[in-house]
């Protein structure tokens, strides 16, 4: 899997200001970072080739587990699906995937690339929301994927011969371009990182930053990980070390916790209400 991702000050620019007071690079980074996380929990993706030139970006998704593809300065979206996708193992199937997913659900990913290799020797694309835009564009081995996005990707794809998948996936299909998408992505639920800039702002916005609360929606305590519904009925995930700097030994499901959040927006402890 391929993914593009501009230099974080330059990218996503109609996105600008959709989350007030949250640094505009932070929310292109939670996007890119959300979609790589979830394409790398999806079981039929081999490897993510990240395609950047942005030093910070290639640190995160590095240590996220994508193998870093520099990028050539100034080549354009289309020119980096295709240094990526020369980058790929030989005798793969590939595809390209736009960083701004921060809803995707890995199963729905897996069901677009399985619906995809079942037609060999073709290249297939997957539109977006409006259907006008492409997330998604396969091609099996030994065919270049030819990557026409942009403006009208989806009709410049299926005129180079790629051909539409038609699942639902919403999750897939709703990229961030606008701060509408992005609403639209919050109802579908966000990936942990953006979640938490999006509550960081609205905590921000009411005066009750450290004051935040939610209930226990999940939790795992191998990983000691889990999500938490907000008052607003956001869900917003926790890391480990979140859960660590409880001092609690353990969560059950419908309990009330206090969220603190970090500077960029991260959860960095869940505790009792009741405990300073």
């Amino acid at each position: 899997m391929v993914v593009p991702v501009k230099r974080l000050g330059a990218a996503k620019s109609r996105l600008r200001g959709a989350l007030p007071a949250v640094p505009h690079e932070e929310l292109a980074l939670a996007l890119a970072a959300d979609t790589v996380r979830a394409v790398r929990a999806c079981p039929t993706v081999a490897e993510v080739l990240v395609v950047t030139g942005d030093e910070r970006a290639a640190a995160l998704l590095g240590t996220a587990g994508a193998r870093i593809v520099p990028d050539e300065p100034e080549a354009g979206l289309n020119a980096a699906f295709r240094h990526g996708a020369a980058a790929a193992a030989a005798g793969a199937w590939v595809a390209g995937l736009t960083a701004d997913l921060p809803a995707l659900r890995p199963a729905e990913l897996a069901a677009a690339l399985r619906a995809a290799a079942g037609d060999p020797g073709v290249r297939r694309f997957v539109a977006d929301a409006p259907g006008s835009g492409t997330v998604l564009l396969t091609t099996p081995p030994g065919v270049p994927l030819a990557p026409r996005f942009g403006v009208g990707s989806a009709a410049a794809h299926a005129a180079s011969g790629a051909l539409p998948l038609a699942g639902p996936w919403p999750s897939l299909r709703r990229d961030v371009d606008t701060a509408a998408d992005l609403a639209a992505a919050r109802h579908l639920g966000l990936g942990p990182r953006t979640a938490a800039l999006a509550a960081a702002r609205r905590a921000s916005a009411s005066g009750y930053g450290a004051g935040m609360q939610g209930t226990v929606a999940t939790f795992d305590a191998q990983t000691r990980t889990g999500v938490l519904l907000l008052d607003d009925g956001t869900e917003l995930a926790f890391p480990a070390p979140a859960f660590d700097a409880s001092g609690l030994r353990l969560l059950r499901l419908g309990q009330r916790l206090r969220v603190d959040l970090g500077p960029d927006g991260e959860v960095v402890r869940v505790t009792l209400p009741t405990m300073a």
